[in-house]
């Protein structure tokens, strides 16, 4: 390609609106435009770049046995109400109607959409497992798209479905699929960890795993363990339990203590006066499933909604109002204790384990010492309910300690059992002539998020270092003079060889000043530079390695031996 003809327009600086390097990056460099909050265009580099991550996809998910489709991005709208998800993901689906007033959604996954398809097409044990594919695009209407491609309305997902006759065919399904995840990560060149995840709006009921790629502007948090492979987001991690050991002996304990606390309602207000925040009860009280409850955990920790939901069995929770806090509690917020408190009380398995501490009294600027759990307050409930913090002991090896990494969510692969089977009847016959549910999975690996992710861990001040799989080209020529004769033909011969050789190639043959080149190849990023310059008359041209940026004066032939060997 040449690339006096190439639709490129780099700029030189990255618009107000780029949140992220990748973000900046790829608009500066011309892979990507805005058109509206999180929709874009992808311009002829960044298609290229799409490309090659789809090619690895495609050729890592046919290795795994995998069969490719294409599903209407169309739903009907009665198929997500009949499988219940439609209230679930609520004002992120992007809906319409038709001239017929029929309701639609814009597809943002396709569970149903899979389900219904392998429903009216599979009927026997003999023609399961199967697993279905797809690269198409998603629409999600995201309260706020940010970070360019990272989080968008609409974007590039390959998303995939397993169709088991039994629990023991799907976990030979995932684990297929979950290294089939690890070989595409790799060759996309990221640095990544399989995380123990929540399963979120997809649901289901055997667990599941995130594909992160560690990064310092990933949302997510990830506790991985510092001697064994144990890895979870902070939503799911957990920290080895010991309260199941601990044998409270409370005879010789005082008894509790009231105490004068005036308006020293929180755990930061209680420290001013010499305590401290783990020996600190903290009580807060939420509704969700129908009902109302209490969570405690150590001043020093904070609640992990996500395992509370799995506790109560709510796809919700919300932290009750001022009004609901006075009626349960009959006090003040900040005042609030687990003594004489009658509603449920789902105590955290650290602060079970505490010898005893301080609490509110439920009395407006008081609080109690000395209150001992099991003792003044039940332990019926005893759990593991808030966020793992780092240095805790790992829960799998108890030997190594958790620490924390911030990453990009770039996969996902879920163990969904009959979620949406049973809800929307896709069943065969097995060898009795039994009517049995399918049993199914789902993997999704968000392509654009993915290219994103990539250039986020290979980028430097100048620009985008792209890993030679993925690179939109291989070989960037810059011709330094296209007046200059001798250099233009040495340019055009070395553009000829390495396109016969199979290489693709970019050749700058614009009119442009030499800087304005350099500057432009070291922010698109491919793999090497030939610079074709006053040596050609010599036979001798310059190699630049973008990763490393260094600059070699070479023969030519040498300089395409060593673009050939990598």
């Amino acid at each position: 390609m040449r690339q006096s003809n190439l639709l490129l327009t780099t700029l030189r600086e990255a618009p107000a609106e780029a949140e992220t390097a990748s973000h900046g990056l790829l608009l500066r460099a011309g892979y990507i435009r805005q058109l509206a909050a999180g929709i874009y265009s992808y311009l002829p580099l960044g298609r290229r770049v799409l490309h090659k991550l789809e090619n690895i996809v495609r050729e890592e998910m046919d290795k795994a046995g995998a069969q490719e489709v294409l599903l209407p991005a169309m739903q009907p709208a009665e198929l997500w109400q009949e499988s219940g998800r439609f209230g679930v993901y609520g004002r992120e689906l992007i809906t319409l109607q038709d001239r017929h007033d029929r309701e639609f959604v814009l597809g943002p996954t396709h569970e149903e959409v899979i389900t219904t398809l392998v429903r009216n097409e599979i009927n026997s044990y003999r023609k399961l497992p199967v697993t279905l594919y797809q690269i198409q695009t998603k629409f999600r209407d995201e309260r706020r798209p940010r970070s360019g491609l990272m989080r968008g309305r609409e974007f590039l997902m390959k998303d995939a479905y397993s169709f088991d006759n039994g629990w023991e065919s799907l976990d030979q399904s995932y684990q297929t699929m979950f290294n089939a995840y690890h070989r595409i990560f790799e060759r996309c060149g990221l640095i990544f960890r399989a995380v123990e995840a929540d399963s979120g709006a997809i649901g289901g009921e055997g667990g599941s795993h995130e594909f992160m790629a560690l990064a310092d502007i990933g949302e997510d948090t990830v506790a991985a363990c510092t001697a064994c492979n144990y890895a979870a987001n902070l939503e799911q991690a957990e920290s080895a339990k010991t309260s199941e050991q601990v044998v409270k002996v409370v005879a010789d304990l005082p008894a509790m203590e009231k105490f004068h606390t005036p308006d020293l309602r929180s755990i930061e207000q209680l420290t001013t006066v010499g305590l401290q925040s783990q020996e600190i009860i903290k009580t807060l009280i939420y509704s969700g499933g129908g009902k109302v409850f209490a969570v405690l955990v150590r001043g020093d920790h904070e609640v992990n909604e996500i395992k509370v939901k799995k506790a109560v069995g709510a796809e919700e929770i919300k932290l009750v109002d001022y009004e609901a806090v006075q009626s349960t509690a009959g006090t003040e917020s900040g005042f609030i204790g687990p003594v004489g408190l009658l509603i449920p009380l789902l105590v955290d398995a650290e602060l079970a384990a505490m010898a005893h501490g301080v609490a509110g009294a439920g009395e407006v600027d008081y609080h109690l010492r000395y209150v001992v759990p099991g003792r003044d307050f039940s332990l019926d409930q005893v759990g593991d309910f808030r966020n793992v913090e780092e240095g805790d002991s790992c829960p799998r090896c108890g030997t190594g300690q958790l620490k924390f990494h911030l990453g990009i969510e770039i996969g996902h692969v879920f163990k969904l059992g009959t979620k949406y089977s049973e809800k929307l009847g896709a069943r065969y016959l097995d060898p009795s002539g039994k009517n049995t549910d399918m049993i199914m999975g789902c993997y999704g690996i968000g392509i654009s998020r993915l290219l994103a992710a990539v250039v986020e861990q290979n980028h430097d001040d100048h620009g985008i270092s792209w890993p030679a799989a993925l690179a939109p080209f291989q070989v960037h020529i810059l011709l330094m003079s296209v007046k200059d004769e001798v250099q233009r033909t040495a340019a055009e011969n070395l553009y000829t060889v390495l396109s016969k050789q199979g290489l693709e190639v970019l050749l700058d043959d614009r009119d442009e000043r030499p800087g304005v080149k350099f500057k432009d190849a070291e922010l698109i990023g491919l793999p090497f530079t030939v610079v074709i310059g006053k040596g050609a008359a010599e036979g001798q041209v310059e190699l630049i390695e973008r990763k490393v940026l260094t600059k070699e004066s070479m023969g030519l032939e040498e300089a395409i031996l060593r673009i050939r060997q990598g």
